[in-house]
């Protein structure tokens, strides 16, 4: 394989996939990036066994063929070199030469045949949605996952398509996060899957506000093209919680806050939790909150908040980060919070969204 290509394109290639490269000792082989010409583009591929991802690029083809190459060394070396035209040129005996204005390289490569292969999804129905909205439910849920590695499960979320419509779901056991929206197509298929994080992660940071992304659903993998860019993970395998069992019937007395503000004295009071001494206290009056927080040896505060409200007043202690995390992705000037009693959850809904935060002990 000989290619010629811009710094900027193979850079930009690299950075696409270094994420997934793994560092298992055990296989070297994931350690490196493939790299394989095809169509008069380079298509470049890592994988870590549970997620693959492959992308493409603009290059000139001298020669045909393919190589793996050490991933950090190549990228630490791409990145130094000088603008202009790069020169890659994979001999018969695994060496790689890399050639940039006046400086040349040598790295030992591996043959493309070990690395594994990019999973191929055959006669799939194809899905389809904006990567906006894509990227807004995966924004939405995923920083409500567990990060036990006891409750595997919950380390993902739950992605579901049920009459033309798609819902993603997570949860810790402790806060639940539930997002719909319509599918571009028409389908009468129904799915359910669970996306690791570490996958959803990645099709976020690839994810823009413009454009489709598509999805194919195999049997324990799942495959996302976004631009060009394909992202194929394996689910996790069990069985996901029945969330509806836990969501209350929404009521029609609810708080009606300034985002910002109620956001803002969370904030303020949580400057003062420790991880002994988490929760935060709620006191809900006719027209106002009063929030307030009391570590032992650490010192106390106390904040008012105008709000709208026509219920009983109550008390009621949270979690301030899993308020916090709800509060800082949403993009309302008001939130409307329903507080049910002492023992009860915060929910928040928005006209396709529900979050849920169970309270603590103050």
């Amino acid at each position: 394989m000989k290619i010629k290509i811009s710094k900027e394109n193979l850079l930009a290639g690299i950075q696409t996939v270094y994420n997934i490269v793994s560092n298992k000792i055990s296989l070297p082989i994931l350690s490196n990036i493939l790299l394989q010409t095809k169509d008069n583009k380079l298509i470049l591929n890592a994988t870590d066994l549970d997620i693959g991802i492959s992308c493409e690029v603009p290059v000139d083809i001298v020669g045909e063929g393919g190589i793996t190459i050490p991933a950090k060394r190549f990228s630490d070396i791409v990145k130094e070199l000088p603008q202009g035209e790069i020169t890659i040129n994979a001999k018969k005996n695994n060496q790689v030469d890399i050639e940039g204005q006046l400086c040349r390289f040598k790295l030992n490569g591996l043959p493309k045949d070990e690395f594994p292969k990019f999973p191929e999804f055959k006669d799939k129905e194809v899905f389809q949605l904006d990567q906006e909205l894509l990227k807004e439910m995966f924004q939405l849920t995923a920083f409500a996952v567990s990060h036990e590695e006891s409750r595997y499960v919950l380390n993902g979320v739950l992605l579901e398509i049920i009459d033309n419509h798609i819902k993603i779901v997570a949860t810790d056991g402790r806060r639940l996060a539930k997002i719909q929206k319509q599918l571009k197509n028409v389908t009468k298929k129904e799915i359910s899957v669970i996306l690791p994080i570490k996958a959803v992660q990645e099709i976020m940071r690839n994810l823009t506000d413009e454009g489709v992304v598509s999805f194919v659903v195999g049997s324990n993998q799942v495959l996302f093209d976004i631009d060009s860019v394909l992202i194929a993970t394996r689910v996790i395998e069990g069985d996901f919680p029945n969330y509806n069992q836990v969501i209350p019937k929404e009521t029609t007395t609810k708080i009606k806050v300034l985002t910002k503000d109620i956001l803002s004295a969370i904030r303020r009071a949580n400057l003062l939790a420790t991880p002994d001494f988490q929760a935060i206290k709620f006191e809900v009056f006719k027209d106002k909150l009063v929030v307030s927080k009391q570590t032992p040896d650490i010192g106390e505060s106390r904040e008012e908040v105008v709000i709208e409200y026509t219920g009983e007043e109550l008390v009621v202690g949270f979690n301030p980060q899993y308020l916090i995390d709800y509060l800082k992705n949403i993009n309302e000037k008001y939130s409307f919070m329903e507080l049910l009693g002492t023992d009860k959850p915060a929910i928040f809904r928005m006209a396709d969204y529900l979050y849920l935060a169970l309270p603590m002990r103050i």
